[in-house]
């Protein structure tokens, strides 16, 4: 069994002069929840494409696997995938549904499917044409976690569903993790990734610009120091790995920290430190760092 679940190497896919995907490189090992993260027009979607089939490449390959997923039917005999944007047929119910889709996927664990129609509250009596846009994405959602493939694509999965829903969502994603199921991920919702994925990839103008564990992309950037003190203030100027040190009233004061804290903390030794408090930076902050932007505009 191929220990690679999704490897791209030198992926590239252009439209005339644009690069939509450009020169992506990547291996995501089996077993993994891997985060897919960018903002629209970045490229996720290309490449989840060219991952289903659904595009070719214009240089470069892209394997499920070991399958190259231009070989569609032995490539689909892998995954499960479910879209942002769920289609059913309207006048099949959501049982019916969930019966085709178990047809024609790699198999299903009934037992687990009818538990997860109850937790995500479906009624799959009901034709789809009256289910709301977070019912439909159910369907596809148990249909998917309910299926023993080895590859769960999720494309943008939660939009529609509530937060209690959400909070079924991760769970299911929890529990694929120890069927030894790989998740691939592509979300906006960026707690959500945090939450759930093992590491991160960060997509920038078909650019992979970053693909760390969530505690090591939270490494690379600054972290919030805010200090209480009495007396004189601790001296910060020349410490390494300090910047924009600002100074309130009360005795208080805020600095950046970047890399390991020792000397910080020597530094703050030094004098009468009655309050530290350390935070960490959110994978929001440090995705709208990557732009550029600040967190708070």
């Amino acid at each position: 069994m191929d220990a690679v679940a999704v490897g791209a190497v030198h992926l590239t896919k252009r439209y005339g002069r644009l690069a939509a995907v450009d020169d992506l490189t990547l291996e995501v090992p089996a077993g993994e929840v891997f985060g897919f993260l960018g903002p629209n027009g970045a490229g996720k979607s290309t490449t989840i494409r060219m991952l289903l089939g659904l595009a070719r490449p214009t240089a470069g390959r892209i394997r499920v696997f070991g399958i190259d997923a231009a070989d569609v039917v032995a490539a689909h005999a892998a995954l499960a995938y479910v879209p942002a944007d769920v289609a059913l047929w309207p006048r099949l119910t959501g049982g019916e549904h969930l019966e085709l889709l178990a047809a024609t996927g790699p198999g299903i664990d009934r037992a687990y499917r009818d538990e997860l129609v109850e937790r995500f509250e479906l009624d799959p009596s009901k034709p789809a044409r009256t289910y709301s846009t977070g019912n439909r994405q159910k369907v596809a959602l148990i249909a998917a976690f309910a299926t023993r493939a080895r590859l769960l694509v999720l494309d943008e999965p939660t939009s529609g569903l509530d937060p209690l829903m959400e909070r079924e969502f991760r769970r299911a994603v929890a529990a694929a993790r120890e069927r030894g199921q790989t998740v691939f991920l592509s979300s906006h919702q960026l707690a959500e990734v945090e939450a759930v994925c093992d590491r991160v990839g960060i997509l920038r103008a078909g650019r992979l610009v970053e693909v760390a564990a969530v505690a090591q992309l939270r490494a690379l950037h600054r972290n919030e120091v805010t200090v209480t003190y009495t007396g004189a203030p601790p001296r910060l100027s020349g410490v390494p790995g300090i910047e924009t040190v600002e100074t309130g009233g009360d005795h208080h004061l805020r600095f950046t920290l970047t890399g390991p804290p020792a000397a910080a903390l020597r530094a703050l030794a030094g004098a009468d430190v009655t309050a530290l408090a350390i935070r960490e930076p959110s994978l929001e902050e440090i995705f709208l760092d990557y732009y550029g932007e600040q967190a708070g505009r």
